[in-house]
C-alpha cells in the first residue's frame, strides 16, 4: 500500500514535468521561427529622398512586367529601370502594362481573380518591387520615394480590414498622437460612426478586441475608410472594398467613397457596376495583360468592347 501511496505521489508533479518540458520545445521552436523572422532581409529597395507633390496624384505605369517569383530587381536610373538578372524564372503576373491616369480622375479596374488586379495595387505602395518598367506618382518615380513617403501618400482599403488590440484612437491613427481628437470625431461623423462612437462604454479610449473587436463588417469597413481620411493621401486605392457590405451600411459607404475621393485620384478594384459608375477610365486585365484600356464612356457606348459586353451581362461573371 506504501508502495502504490508513494508512486501515486509522485505520478502529478512527474506529469507536470512533462508538461512543462513540451512548453519548452514549443517555446524554443517560437524563438527560432522569431529569430528566422528578425533576420530577414527585405528585397524591396528602400528608395530615395524624393518627395511627391501635394494633392491629387496622377499614376503612371510605363512599360511595367512583375512576377512574384521573379528573381530579379529594378532600381532607378535617370528616367528608366535598370533590370538585374533574374534567377529562376516564373511566369509574370503582370506583363507589359501601361496606363495614364491624371490627378483628380478615377480608374475601374476589372478582371477575373488572378488577373492581377491586387498585385497592381500593392505595386503602388512598393510592397514589391517590378522587375521592368517604371511607375510613377505625381511624375516621380516611386522608386525614388521612400517606404514612409509612400505609405502616406497612397490610401489603401481592402475588404479584410486589420483591427489592432488596443483602443480606438490607435486604431485608427496607427499610434500617431499628432492627430487631435477633434480631427478624429469629425470625421466619423462625416462617416456616420457616431452613433456608433458614442454606443461604446468609453469613446475613443475602448479597447477593441481581436478578430474585428465585436464589429459588424460594415462597422469595421468604416473605420478602415476613416483611416484614409486621416492620412489625407493624393491616391486612394479600393480593393473590392465595399463587397461585403450588407445594403444598410452601403448607402454609408457609397457617401464616404464620394468624399474620400472628392480632389484625389482613385483606383476601384470591384465586381458591381454601381462601384465603378464614378470611374474616368476603365481597365479590363486578363492574365496579367491588358485586355482592355480607355475612357469609360467611350468604352460604354462602343458595342464591340468588353466593357459593354460587362455592362449588358453584369459585372459579377467577370470578376469570378
Amino acid at each position: 500500500y506504501l508502495l502504490f501511496y508513494y508512486a501515486t505521489l509522485l505520478q502529478e508533479p512527474i506529469e507536470r514535468i512533462r508538461e512543462e518540458l513540451e512548453l519548452l520545445q514549443q517555446a524554443q521552436a517560437s524563438l527560432q521561427r522569431i529569430q528566422d523572422l528578425l533576420g530577414q532581409q527585405s528585397q524591396v529597395n528602400p528608395g530615395g529622398q524624393a518627395v511627391l507633390p501635394s494633392g491629387a496624384l496622377a499614376v503612371e505605369f510605363d512599360d511595367v512586367w512583375f512576377g512574384y517569383g521573379q528573381g530579379g530587381r529594378y532600381q532607378a536610373s535617370g528616367t528608366r529601370c535598370q533590370v538585374s538578372e533574374t534567377q529562376n524564372p516564373t511566369p509574370y503576373t503582370l506583363q507589359n502594362l501601361n496606363l495614364n491616369l491624371s490627378a483628380g480622375q478615377t480608374l475601374g479596374l476589372l478582371g477575373h481573380t488572378g488577373s492581377g488586379k491586387s498585385t497592381l495595387a500593392r505595386l503602388l505602395l512598393r510592397l514589391h518591387d517590378i522587375q521592368q518598367g517604371q511607375i510613377c506618382l505625381g511624375g516621380v518615380d516611386i522608386a525614388q520615394v521612400s517606404l514612409r513617403e509612400l505609405a502616406q501618400r497612397v490610401g489603401f482599403v481592402t475588404q479584410d480590414v486589420q483591427l489592432f488590440q488596443t483602443s480606438v484612437r490607435n486604431n485608427l491613427t496607427f499610434f500617431n498622437s499628432h492627430i487631435s481628437d477633434e480631427t478624429i470625431l469629425q470625421t466619423l461623423e462625416d462617416l456616420g460612426l457616431t452613433p456608433w462612437l458614442e454606443a461604446l462604454p468609453a469613446g475613443l479610449e475602448t479597447e477593441l478586441g481581436a478578430d474585428s473587436g465585436g464589429l459588424s463588417a460594415g462597422q469595421a469597413q468604416l473605420l478602415a475608410f476613416a483611416r484614409v481620411f486621416l492620412k489625407d493621401p493624393g491616391l486612394v486605392v479600393l480593393d473590392e472594398a465595399s463587397s461585403r457590405l450588407d445594403p444598410l451600411t452601403e448607402q454609408l459607404i457609397e457617401r464616404a467613397v464620394d468624399r474620400l475621393l472628392a480632389n484625389r485620384t482613385g483606383i476601384i478594384i470591384a465586381h458591381r457596376l454601381k462601384t465603378i459608375e464614378r470611374a474616368d477610365q476603365i481597365l479590363i486585365l486578363e492574365q496579367g495583360q491588358m485586355a482592355e484600356y480607355g475612357d469609360r464612356a467611350s468604352l460604354a457606348s462602343n458595342p464591340h468592347s468588353r466593357f459593354a459586353q460587362l455592362l449588358k451581362t453584369g459585372i459579377s461573371a467577370q470578376s469570378r
